[in-house]
């Protein structure tokens, strides 16, 4: 697989890479280099760990905004 430099310095990923590291728009990749060469790896999302760890019911986004105001305001008494 080859990628063309482009007068930006940027470069396309080929499909093959970008789904093997399950890359999506807006991931950001990281580089490193040694003495062996560069690697690039998907920069880490430690929150997604606990994507669904919670398991809560549906909300009521209007008691939960009066809920929160009130709270507020309590604290300026």
């Amino acid at each position: 697989m080859k990628s063309k430099i482009t007068s930006k310095y940027q470069i396309t990923i080929p499909y093959e890479i970008r789904s093997k590291l399950k890359l999506n728009v807006s991931d950001s990749i990281e580089w490193r280099t040694n003495e062996n060469g560069v690697y690039v790896e998907p920069l880490k999302k430690p929150f997604l760990k606990y994507k669904s760890i919670i398991k809560v019911g549906p909300g009521n986004i209007k008691k939960d905004i009066i809920k929160s105001r009130i709270i507020r305001a309590l604290r300026y008494l």
